[in-house]
């Protein structure tokens, strides 16, 4: 399975993914409690649990992460880990997703064309007023033909969406993908290190 790549700007972002204990808990916590309120929206009954279950996740989080071995990787924004997170994943691309992706409401046909550096041509969906009274997010989604690779920012207030949105392309922009190839398995190609 391969693996994503990033290097974004340390000055802008701090990551999330290999966060370990009391190092990176108030990001972590920060990132899980916005990925929560964008999957459940608005709509979700209150919860007096959703402290400690961000808490609860944001100790088990960073193990699931590793596990992922690479093919999720999660950022907050520096200056404000409350304002903006980026998530970048990779998915196989089953027939299942494939139909889960050409099921999406028609808000979502609204994407443009977003190049990548190392990715190529994807398309970029950005949402500063979404439906529903969600937050405003942006996705990026590349199609590799086997694999989806996407990046999705969910921001926390609607006014900030417009001055945060160019760091995230920037952040989108450098997703990488490395793929491990066993030695006889092609004599033709040489992969290096992104480093």
């Amino acid at each position: 399975m391969p693996r994503l790549h990033a290097e974004p700007d340390r000055t802008k972002w701090v990551p999330v993914t290999d966060s370990l204990g009391f190092r990176g808990r108030r990001h972590r916590k920060a990132a899980i409690r916005m990925l929560l309120a964008q999957a459940k929206g608005p709509d979700a009954a209150p919860s007096g649990a959703g402290g400690f279950t961000a808490w609860a996740m944001s100790q088990a989080v960073p193990f699931l992460m590793r596990k992922a071995g690479g093919r999720v990787l999660v950022w907050v924004w520096k200056a404000d880990p409350e304002l903006v997170v980026a998530m970048a994943q990779v998915q196989t691309a089953t027939p299942q997703l494939r139909a889960a992706r050409a099921s999406l409401p028609i808000e979502y046909d609204d994407s443009e064309e977003f190049r990548g550096t190392y990715l190529g041509i994807g398309e970029k969906l950005s949402m500063p007023l979404p439906p529903g009274g969600r937050p405003p997010f942006a996705t990026y989604t590349w199609d590799l033909g086997s694999h989806f690779v996407s990046v999705t920012a969910v921001c926390s207030d609607r006014e900030r969406f417009g001055t945060v949105i160019g760091a995230v392309d920037e952040l989108a922009r450098g997703i990488r993908i490395i793929d491990d190839l066993t030695v006889g398995e092609s004599a033709t190609v040489l992969r290096l290190d992104p480093a």
